[in-house]
């Protein structure tokens, strides 16, 4: 077996900890599963999940999400006028 060395992730406490409480669920650690993914890069060569660059459509409804959050807001004052829009997209 080769020889180990340390790798340091930096990564918010509610993320490592879902996702240490996920991966418990599956038998794995987080080491576990970042050992999988560096092991699955080298055989493959290629990153195992598929990135790709939102496009423009996709960057601006971000942005929006990103700003309603920021000020706690949300785009409908009530669900009668999401749903509304929502059936006007549809007939479009």
């Amino acid at each position: 077996m080769a020889q180990s060395t340390m790798l340091h992730v930096r990564v918010d406490e509610d993320t490592k900890a879902q996702a240490s409480e996920a991966l418990a669920a599956m038998g794995l650690t987080v080491s576990d599963a970042v050992r999988i993914l560096l092991k699955r890069v080298v055989n493959d060569q290629a990153f195992p999940l598929e990135l790709k660059v939102p496009n423009a459509q996709t960057r601006a409804a971000m942005e929006e999400a990103r700003l309603m959050r920021q000020h706690r807001s949300a785009r409908f004052q009530a669900a009668d006028a999401l749903i509304d829009d929502l059936e006007k997209a549809s007939q479009s």
